[in-house]
Parts: C-alpha cells; sequence; structure tokens
C-alpha cells in the first residue's frame, strides 16, 4: 500500500491509514456509485472527505497501472495545482494506492477536506427565484474566469462539481470537487465558452454569464452571448438524444 501525504498531515499517517483500512465499515456515505463511493470521517476533529475508486478492470489496470496516473493521484495532484494557483478546491490531504507484487493498481483512496456547503449551480438552474441567483453567477462567472486565467481547462464542469459557501455580505465562496479530468493548457475564446456548455444554463443564465465574462475578458457581449448560447444548445440537444436512444434500446 503506497500512500503520498499532504507535508501538513505528516504526523497523520497512521490515522489516515486507519480511515482507509476501516473505509466500508465506518463514516458517513456521501455517495453511492458504480464504481466510486465518497464518504465522510474524522481525523482527530477534523472532517475529511475519503473518495473510494474501485479497483480497474483488466486492460484499464494496465494503462493506469504503467501509462497514467491513477484517478487518486490526479485528484491530489491537481487540487495541488488549483490551490498554487489561488483556486479554491477542498484542501488535498493524501492518496491512497494498493498494488500487487507486479505493480497493478488495486483499490485507491483520496482524502481531502470536508466542505459543509450551501449549494451547487444546480439549485440555481432549477430554481429561477433563488435568492441572489445573478449575483451568485456573477461570481461563478468570474471565478471561471480566474480558473481559466491559471491555464485550467475543467472538463467536467458541471452543475454539481462546483461547491458554494455563502460567506455573508453578498459574497460567496466556490470550491471545484470531482477533479481526475482537467487539461492545464492556453484556452482559446471558444474553448473558454466551451468549459460553460455542461452547466445547463437557461437563455437568461446564458445572458448574465455572457455579460459579466465580457467585462472580465474584453470582448464583445453580443458576440459572447451568441456562442453561448449555441453550445448551450447543442450540448443540451446531444445528451437530450442520447438519452432518448438509450430509452429506445433499453
Amino acid at each position: 500500500m503506497k500512500i503520498i501525504l499532504n507535508s501538513n498531515y505528516k504526523t497523520k499517517e497512521k490515522s489516515i491509514l486507519q480511515l482507509v483500512s476501516h473505509f466500508f465499515d465506518e463514516g458517513n456515505l456521501i455517495v453511492q456509485g458504480s464504481r466510486n463511493t465518497i464518504k465522510s470521517n474524522f481525523i482527530g476533529e477534523e472532517k475529511v472527505n475519503i473518495k473510494f475508486f474501485q479497483k480497474p478492470g483488466f486492460f484499464k489496470s494496465i494503462i493506469y497501472s504503467f501509462l497514467r496516473s491513477t484517478k487518486a493521484k490526479r485528484s491530489f495532484d491537481y487540487a495541488n495545482y488549483l490551490i498554487d494557483h489561488h483556486i479554491q478546491t477542498p484542501i488535498p490531504i493524501a492518496y491512497v494506492e494498493e498494488r500487487n507484487s507486479l505493480g497493478f493498481l488495486g483499490d485507491s483512496f483520496y482524502i481531502c477536506q470536508q466542505i459543509d456547503y450551501d449549494f451547487t449551480i444546480r439549485e440555481l438552474i432549477h430554481n429561477p427565484l433563488f435568492p441572489n441567483r445573478n449575483l451568485i453567477l456573477e461570481q461563478f462567472t468570474e471565478f471561471t474566469f480566474k480558473m481559466h486565467e491559471a491555464k485550467v481547462n475543467f472538463l467536467d464542469h458541471s452543475p454539481g462539481n462546483t461547491l458554494i459557501l455563502e460567506t455573508g455580505d453578498g459574497n460567496y465562496d466556490f470550491f471545484l470537487i470531482d477533479l481526475n479530468r482537467m487539461k492545464f493548457e492556453d484556452l482559446s475564446l471558444e474553448m473558454r465558452l466551451d468549459n460553460f456548455k455542461k452547466m445547463w444554463l437557461s437563455k437568461q443564465m446564458v445572458k448574465v454569464v455572457a455579460r459579466k465574462y465580457a467585462q472580465l475578458s474584453g470582448q464583445n457581449e453580443e458576440k459572447l452571448s451568441q456562442l453561448l448560447l449555441k453550445k448551450t444548445k447543442d450540448f443540451k440537444r446531444k445528451i437530450t438524444k442520447k438519452k432518448y436512444w438509450k430509452r429506445k434500446l433499453m
């Protein structure tokens, strides 16, 4: 079993390994997926989040064992990159990988700070009357622009993957989660707007985002609004069509 620790948690190694060893028997369930499970637990008095990545199948095992970083390692490394560039994400604490004698990956875990957030963008999408909706969207757009300026292309920038915490006086903090799918590169305008398409924004929300992003980037607001609206509609159409054919084939 291999463990890589945040330097601030070097003295907590034994406690972290104990959390991993008792993962299936202890802790509070947050997400139960088909392959990944997320629980919360405690290291001393600190509440932490533990994400379990199930042992990959044979072919993926070869890839993750010898050709590509594991999901747990990417989560840890990407979180550190974000924090180094002043983009908020739950503080990475450690990642743990189990490997056999031949070096093949088994189960793996990512441990980070637990954020007790107030809501996500999903709540804004489903409730047009959500308090301070436009203000939150503007601040979220500023957060995303800052992310783009730091050369972060977050491929899973979707409604549930940014936790939002209200800090008072009309201000909000945003925390990226589910960090496995990222690229670090210079982003063209097309790529930047592409990064918003999975947010499932309404036409009104698109206008708010486009206006704020135009202010921040110096781009033409109308141009951004039209491009973003098209990308959003195309994405919604693609997902709706995919769901339709999935139902038909079931």
